[in-house]
């Protein structure tokens, strides 16, 4: 697999084939992808862990050349530029393809590769909002909340890009022909959102204001709380067996409160809810929620996801070149993948290098 060093969800895709045993090969333009974010640097950056980097001026013939003498013997090719980015520097799908017609051409865009705004600049948070789902994402008559780049760029975009990609190579297997996937961040955060388009066309989800239905924090049994010491717990009680176990751990009496489901007297609810948990501190909660269903768990910092006890039987987190990062997932019975490694960095010559 040849990766075109650019950032977002690319980079996150080609992580998630490296750490599943794919050799990838990041092309990295000298001097490296400009700096966007809080590092930037590849050097420091997990997501590019697990594969070797080489540099290559794109605008050279000379390194152009090397790039395609790669792309003849690749599986897959991703790239993240604007549309037509590749094309003028000679490395296009079509290019690429009479070069090896059996290449999976893996493209990830922000609008997609045609579109009134295929051409035009955003982020993630512009793609969010163009998908409709920046407008479920925030508390009661409050304005929409920023969400992280989970669900654009690396849901929408990474993902997306990755099942592509595994889509087109088993096609590959009965036409023994590659073809372009195009994974517009776009596309996939509309996606993301299919069975809420369904609930508010179907009138049980109300699209005209945020945090007021059934998991948006608008019902106090789906929310987070705050504990005596200042910290948070999750409530996640939605079925009822679970609710009225969520009652019995906080010490709530079932027959005195409200029914699960009365909207009307949600804001009573909540507050017994809000009430109780205040009582103690978060590691008490912690305690007594333990090997229960009342779906109440405590909200970690990233600094203590590797403490939890769950957590640390799984090695959901994993110490490598000095840093703690999210182990590989999913978790295959057989692959080849080994431990994780830091990025090679390298500017020799790419001639003997697979990909």
């Amino acid at each position: 697999m040849i990766e075109l060093g650019t950032i977002g969800p690319g980079p996150f895709a080609a992580m998630m084939f490296a750490d599943h045993g794919a050799e990838v090969l990041h092309i990295e333009r000298p001097g490296g992808v400009p700096a966007v974010g809080p590092i930037g640097n590849r050097r420091t950056d997990i997501i590019h862990r697990n594969r070797t980097t080489i540099e290559l001026d794109l605008k050279e013939p000379a390194d152009r050349d090397r790039l395609l003498e790669l792309v003849k013997d690749a599986d897959v090719l991703i790239e993240g530029n604007r549309p037509g980015v590749a094309e003028r520097l000679g490395v296009g799908p079509d290019v690429c393809l009479e070069l090896n017609p059996r290449l999976v051409y893996g493209r990830v865009t922000g609008w997609g590769q045609y579109g009134p705004k295929a051409r035009q600049a955003g982020h993630d948070l512009n793609y969010m909002a163009a998908s409709g789902t920046l407008s479920m994402l925030g508390r009661v008559d409050q304005p929409p909340t920023v969400p992280l780049a989970f669900i654009g760029d690396l849901g929408g975009g990474s993902m997306m890009l990755a099942f592509g990609i595994l889509a087109a190579l088993y096609e590959r297997q009965n036409s023994g022909q590659g073809q372009v996937v195009d994974a517009a961040i776009l596309d996939g955060a509309t996606l993301l959102a299919t069975a809420f388009h369904g609930f508010a066309q179907l009138g049980v989800w109300d699209e005209t204001r945020r945090g007021v239905n059934l998991v948006d924090s608008g019902a106090p049994f789906y929310d987070c709380y705050e504990t005596a010491d200042g910290e948070w717990m999750a409530v996640g009680a939605l079925e009822n067996k679970f609710f009225l176990v969520l009652l019995e751990v906080l010490g709530l009496d079932a027959a005195s409160l409200p029914d699960q489901h009365d909207r009307e007297r949600w804001p009573e609810l909540r507050a017994a809810i809000a009430g109780a948990i205040k009582g103690r501190t978060r590691d008490e909660w912690t305690d007594l929620a333990r090997g229960t269903d009342a779906c109440l768990e405590p909200v970690l910092r990233m600094s203590e996801v590797r403490l939890d006890r769950h957590n640390d039987a799984r090695q959901t987190m994993v110490h490598v070149d000095g840093l703690w990062q999210p182990a590989p997932a999913p978790r295959l019975s057989r692959t080849p993948a080994g431990p994780i490694k830091p990025g090679d960095v390298s500017s020799d010559h790419a001639g003997g290098v697979t990909a």
